[in-house]
């Protein structure tokens, strides 16, 4: 009996796409589409769900028109706002990303197999901005310290939703830095349970530099005591400064 390998393998683990949301009408489109491309590459069931953050705009309405699962959290916290999305996902395997954020064809297939080897606890991905500047380069090497001293990416974080369970998702007692937090507990989970942290590499995220369009390319640089009062995980003024508030005085002022 002859196997036709061409025919493509039926896959049977169901993946969630989580996206917090804010005022997204923008760029939510792109990164939905790309997940939409990257869904079809991996040919297997994938949800997506968007948490509506404080949106006065058509953000919920054009998740729902890209067949997004989309949910209300008016809270001023990240970390619970992508645990609220994974609370509701149906998926095995939990995919996070921003919605300013769009990801490369193949990450979801790459993800997959990947946590099927059972070498991984899951990890993080490359990161490639829009654009680039000399600011921005300066800006960056303000945080990447914190970064690579816990020896972990970001970006996009992907895992087995019972392993996110295990560590109680994103600590929601943190108002920024949430994301490494994150990203160092799955990885102390990993050496616990004999798996390793892993990062994509070849498949990878592109994300928005409106950040720097709204502060200036060389805000990070130049305001070190910002940085370190983010990094503290615990300052609200800092990441309601920065986070939080930011665009919402941007768009007041236009």
């Amino acid at each position: 009996m002859s196997i036709d390998i061409t025919e493509p393998i039926e896959r049977t683990i169901n993946v969630s796409v989580i996206i917090p949301a804010h005022n997204e009408e923008e760029l939510l489109p792109r990164c939905l589409d790309s997940v939409k491309k990257a869904s079809l590459i991996y040919q297997g069931p994938v949800e997506t769900v968007v948490v509506c953050n404080r949106c006065s705009d058509r953000t919920e309405s054009i998740a729902r028109e890209f067949g997004c699962v989309a949910l209300i959290d008016d809270s001023r916290n990240l970390a619970r706002i992508r645990n609220r999305g994974a609370a509701i996902a149906s998926g095995e395997i939990l995919i996070t990303i921003d919605a300013d954020s769009w990801m490369t064809s193949g990450v979801i297939q790459e993800v997959v197999r990947r946590l099927e080897t059972g070498r991984y606890i899951g990890g993080g991905t490359r990161i490639r901005p829009e654009r680039f500047s000399l600011g921005i380069l300066f800006s960056l090497l303000a945080v990447v310290p914190y970064v690579v001293r816990h020896q972990v990416s970001g970006g996009l974080f992907w895992c087995w939703k019972r392993d996110f369970d295990a560590i109680r998702g994103f600590d929601e007692s943190l108002v920024s830095v949430e994301d490494v937090d994150f990203a160092v507990r799955l990885k102390r989970l990993g050496k616990q349970t004999g798996r390793v942290y892993g990062t994509l590499w070849r498949e990878y995220i592109w994300t928005s530099c409106r950040k720097f369009d709204l502060f200036g390319d060389w805000y990070l640089a130049l305001n070190p005591s910002l940085v370190r009062a983010i990094l503290t995980g615990h300052n609200r003024a800092a990441a309601d400064h920065f986070y939080y508030d930011a665009r919402d005085r941007d768009t007041k002022r236009k």
